[in-house]
C-alpha cells in the first residue's frame, strides 16, 4: 500500500494521507510528579520526520497532554506550509489550570492544566480558540467532538455541541467535522441527525476487533462518511512480540480472550512470513469506508517503521487464511498486490 496516496473527505477540499499520525504520544505520558515522559526534542523531531517521509494528516486534541500535544505539533509543523497538510483536533473538553498540580511545562512554556468536559456552545467555541492559541497554525481543517460517551453526555450532544460543529462548517471557519470515540454505537445515532464527514474511530475496525464492520461501516458508506482508524495496533496487542507476558487492549490489560486470538492471528503471519503489524495497518485500509490509519508515534524510527509496514508485500495466502480460521470476516475487503 502507499502510505502517502491522499483520500479526498467528500466534497469538504480535505484530503489525507492513508498513512496519519495520532498526536497521544507526542505529547509524552507523564510520571507521577506530573513531568512528561520521553524527550521534548525527540517529540518535535517525531512530527517533523513525519512531514519530511511524506505523512499530510496529523491529528491531536487538547486532552493529550493536557494541551502539550497541541504545542509540540505547532512548533514542529511551523516551518511547512500550512496548505501542505491536514490538521484535526478536538472539542468537547476545556483545559483549566490545574489547582492541585500548579507551575508549568517549561519546555512546553504552558501552564500545566486539567480537562473537563464542556458541550456546550460557547465551550465549544472556547475550546477551539484556545486550541488555535496553542498550536498557532492559523486554523484546524477538522475538528471532532471527543468522547461524548465518557459522561453520558449523548444528549447535550446532540443538543448543543454537533450543532456548533454544523455552524462553524457552515461560516468555513472548519473544513469537516466529524465525532472522535472509542466506540461506533454512538457515533451511528447521531448519524441519523447530523452529516458527519468523518469518524475518528479507535479500534473497533482492527485486525483484532471487527465489531463496527456488520453495522456501522455500510452505514458510513451509505451516508459518504469516511472512517480515519485510530488505535490500529488496538493498545499495543497487536505489536506485540511476546503474548505470552501481560499485554494491552483498549486501553487495559488484555483478558485471555483477546490474546487468544491474538496469538492465533500471529501464528498465522508468523507462517506466512509477515509481521503482524504490517497486516494490522494494513488490513482496515481495505474497506473504503477507511481513509486513513493513524497509529501514534514516540519517535521517528517508529514514524519510519510505520511507513515500511504499510507498504511491505503481503500475501494473498495470509488473507485466505485468516478468512478460513474465521478470524476475519468472510466477506471483509483484503487489501490486494
Amino acid at each position: 500500500m502507499n502510505p502517502f496516496a491522499l483520500v479526498d473527505i467528500g466534497e469538504t477540499g480535505v484530503s489525507i494521507t492513508q498513512l496519519g499520525i495520532g498526536g497521544v504520544f507526542v505529547a509524552g505520558r507523564e510520571h507521577g510528579d506530573g513531568t512528561p515522559t520521553g524527550d521534548y526534542a525527540n517529540a518535535i523531531a517525531t512530527v517533523e520526520r513525519a512531514y519530511e517521509l511524506g505523512i499530510r494528516y496529523f491529528d491531536t486534541a487538547p486532552f493529550y497532554g493536557r494541551g502539550r500535544s497541541e504545542v509540540r505539533y505547532g512548533r514542529a509543523l511551523q516551518a511547512f506550509a500550512r496548505d501542505s497538510f491536514v490538521l484535526s483536533s478536538k472539542v468537547g473538553r476545556l483545559l483549566i489550570p490545574d489547582p492541585d498540580d500548579p507551575g508549568v511545562w517549561p519546555e512546553d512554556n504552558l501552564v500545566r492544566m486539567t480537562a473537563r468536559f464542556d458541550m456546550t456552545r460557547d465551550g465549544i467555541l472556547r475550546a477551539l480558540d484556545e486550541s488555535l492559541s496553542r498550536h498557532r497554525l492559523g486554523h484546524v481543517d477538522v475538528v471532532y467532538l471527543h468522547d461524548p460517551d465518557w459522561e453520558n453526555l449523548e444528549d447535550e450532544a446532540i443538543a448543543t455541541a454537533l450543532p456548533t460543529l454544523v455552524e462553524l462548517r457552515d461560516q468555513g471557519l472548519v473544513k469537516a467535522i466529524g465525532v472522535g470515540m472509542n466506540q461506533w454505537e454512538m457515533p451511528a445515532r447521531f448519524m441519523e441527525h447530523f452529516h458527519l464527514d468523518i469518524v475518528l474511530l479507535a479500534g473497533r475496525y482492527t485486525l483484532l476487533d471487527q465489531s463496527a464492520f456488520a453495522e456501522f461501516l455500510p452505514l458510513c458508506e451509505a451516508k459518504g462518511t469516511h472512517i480515519a482508524l485510530g488505535g490500529p495496533y488496538n493498545s499495543g496487542i497487536l505489536a506485540s512480540q511476546d503474548l505470552n507476558g501481560p499485554t494491552w487492549f483498549n486501553y487495559q490489560q488484555a483478558t485471555a480472550e483477546w490474546i487468544d486470538k491474538a496469538k492465533a492471528l500471529k501464528r498465522v503471519c508468523d507462517a506466512h512470513k509477515v509481521d503482524m503489524r504490517a497486516a494490522a495497518l494494513q488490513f482496515p485500509l481495505a474497506h473504503p469506508a477507511v481513509a486513513s490509519v493513524i497509529p501514534g508515534a514516540a519517535s521517528p524510527a517508529q514514524v519510519e517503521q510505520n511507513v515500511a509496514l504499510l507498504k511491505a508485500e503481503i500475501p494473498a495466502g495470509l488473507w485466505s487464511t485468516l478468512k478460513a480460521e474465521q478470524l476475519i470476516p468472510a466477506n471483509a475487503p483484503v487489501p490486494t498486490s
